[in-house]
């Protein structure tokens, strides 16, 4: 499962509010956001984890893609689901996404069809390249790991339960993770499809 009420390091920073829609009468610190998003996320969740989903329901098609992001985000951000227009810290340039999620889709629907990976390293691959793309503002992380655990859960394994506070400095996991995101970059899936079989 996917939580997230808390900030986290390593990603993309939370310092631009524009587009937030959660009722203007008031001012939101960071927390209350991360919390409307966990809360969005949550219905997310129930939707797609609480049973394996079908492939109708979760196509793993290129406009999927984009409304799983606008699912997860769209109660609190007008841009849930939209392409970044700017460039990040992270991920490819901003022009490269729609190309490279296409890409990313095509790759799912020819892994699946052809078995060519177990289900786990299937969904380790899903989980790195969506975040190496990073297409969208925010939320890529939680959006990339909820992708891989929908592919998970829709072929007969149990999700990961990830934490919410998985980037975060207190979190004992975060180095591991990091690395084995980094170690992915160079091509050893090893570490990550270890996290893909456990849960934390």
């Amino acid at each position: 499962m996917i939580h997230s009420t808390k900030p986290i390091d390593d990603a993309t920073p939370l310092d631009d509010i524009s587009g937030l829609k959660l009722p203007s009468y008031k001012v939101y610190t960071l927390k209350e956001i991360y919390i409307a998003e966990a809360n969005n996320i949550a219905i997310a969740t129930l939707k797609y984890l609480s049973a394996p989903p079908s492939k109708k329901v979760a196509p793993f098609s290129y406009e999927w893609l984009s409304s799983l992001h606008e699912e997860m985000f769209g109660n609190v951000w007008d841009w849930a689901g939209k392409f970044r227009q700017v460039e990040l810290s992270i991920g490819i340039k901003a022009y490269q996404v729609p190309t490279a999620l296409k890409e990313l889709s095509d790759d799912i629907a020819y892994w699946d069809k052809n078995k060519t990976f177990d289900i786990y390293e299937i969904a380790t691959r899903i989980h790195h390249r969506a975040v190496q793309i990073h297409p969208y503002k925010n939320g890529n992380g939680r959006w990339s790991r909820m992708l891989a655990n929908i592919y998970l859960r829709q072929n007969g394994s149990l999700p990961v339960k990830w934490q919410e506070d998985l980037l975060s400095k207190e979190n004992p996991n975060r180095d591991e993770y990091i690395q084995a995101l980094k170690e992915a970059d160079s091509g050893n899936y090893t570490s990550l499809i270890a996290m893909h079989r456990s849960t934390y």
